[in-house]
């Protein structure tokens, strides 16, 4: 058998010998790998942005009581084993209210895997400002807890979170909803509840969580002032919200609340399954894409790897003959796939990030979705190695079957032509 060194020499002059034929190959492979680079890039960033946003808006676990659960009748309570049945039961009028809310969440923060928990009384309301009238949600909070779960501080774009506190009858409102009402901080707007109370309440600040859904509807206030305004007791609680230290471990944890205080306990991925859903569904389409694209580029390889052996047949026999084994010829072809599956790779790992560098930079409009002014794309190593260790990998399986043809040549049938 050959040396390894000779094999590589034989396999250089073959290389550069069909320049255009080995370039074709090596740009299959480039883009392909350029383009696996761009696709994952982007649409990792834009899952990693959406989840984000998501947990930064929402709580790891949701803990309130849940009216829809299905409740037997009395009737059926009475007779489980008789012919009693109760169909198209009318809904009873129950209370929203989490009852001993404060001393739960101060219960919860005492657990190690908790970080901070606060409690909540969500209300759907309609701001009016002149004219204009529009339908959102009045979170009613002690603020600072509620920092502490969401880092408001940091979301502030107009005033202070602790104008709040100062302002009994103040508001925060998210700068989506401000846009709507063309209201600014210092304006007032009145809040209507669906019951039809009223109160005029002064804007103290304004927020951006970057998630339409909430910077459209979503508004602020003192616990207290919502308790008012929707005349119920200084108890009346709707909501205790919990964020843990690690967000993954919210769906084992919550059982564990929901079994200690007896109320809907709801985790953040099942809050969030269409969004988890569409995480997924986005992933497998990139992946889908992307190895098929370089799945292509072998098959390319493939093609004119091909050809090369079938040109190089006079050269393998005479190769042959000079003493040359099936295995040595084998080691010259599989090191010209490798050559050009490796340079291939480097270069469409440049031109991906040169691609994903561009994409990051290009202006976008998230509009009422997305507060955003350019694509995110995720920069990670990994999918880098995974680039080039596929490219690599692809162009190895591309070259071993032709390799393995022009090892089996007999060198007496062609040279007798």
């Amino acid at each position: 058998m050959t040396s390894l060194k000779l094999s590589v020499q034989i396999a250089w002059v073959h290389l550069v010998s069909k320049p255009k034929q080995t370039l074709i190959a090596m740009l299959g492979v480039t883009f392909g790998i350029g383009m696996f680079i761009a696709m994952v890039s982007m649409m990792t960033g834009l899952n990693d942005l959406t989840e984000s946003l998501a947990m930064t808006s929402s709580p790891d676990i949701r803990i309130y009581h849940d009216v829809t659960t299905e409740r037997k009748s009395i009737a059926e309570q009475l007779n489980p084993n008789g012919i009693t049945k109760v169909h198209h039961q009318k809904p009873k009028n129950e209370s929203l209210k989490v009852r001993g809310a404060v001393k739960i969440a101060e219960q919860i923060r005492k657990h190690p895997l908790v970080k901070g928990a606060s409690v909540l009384l969500n209300s759907q309301v309609f701001y009016n400002y002149g004219p204009v009238q529009l339908n959102g949600i009045i979170a009613g909070v002690d603020i600072l807890e509620e920092d502490k779960l969401f880092d408001l501080k940091s979301k502030m774009k107009e005033g202070q979170i602790e104008n709040l506190i100062t302002n009994q009858d103040g508001i925060l409102m998210g700068t989506g909803l401000a846009a709507k009402l063309s209201v600014r901080t210092g304006d007032r707007v009145v809040i209507t509840t669906p019951q039809g109370f009223t109160k005029t309440l002064k804007i103290v600040g304004l927020f951006q969580m970057g998630i339409g859904a909430v910077d459209n509807v979503k508004s602020y206030a003192n616990l207290g002032m919502v308790q008012t305004i929707l005349e119920k007791d200084k108890s009346y609680i709707t909501d205790v919200n919990v964020k843990l230290y690690d967000f993954k471990q919210a769906k084992a944890v919550a059982p564990e609340f929901q079994q200690a205080f007896g109320y809907k306990s709801e985790d953040w991925e099942t809050a969030n399954a269409t969004m988890l859903l569409g995480v997924i569904i986005r992933n497998i389409l990139t992946y889908s894409v992307a190895i098929t694209l370089l799945i292509v580029a072998g098959f390319g390889i493939y093609n004119i790897l091909s050809i090369t052996i079938h040109n190089k047949m006079k050269d393998i026999a005479i190769l042959k003959a000079m003493g040359f084994a099936g295995k040595d010829v084998k080691q010259i072809f599989m090191v010209q796939s490798l050559v050009i599956g490796f340079f291939g790779s480097l270069l469409g790992l440049l031109i991906g990030f040169v691609l994903s560098l561009v994409i990051s930079k290009a202006p976008f409009d998230g509009g009422d979705f997305l507060s955003i002014e350019h694509l995110p794309v995720n920069f990670s190593s990994t999918y880098y190695m995974i680039g080039i260790v596929f490219g690599i990998v692809t162009t190895a399986l591309a070259g071993y079957l032709p390799s393995r043809k022009a090892a089996n040549v007999d060198p007496i049938e062609i040279l007798r032509g």
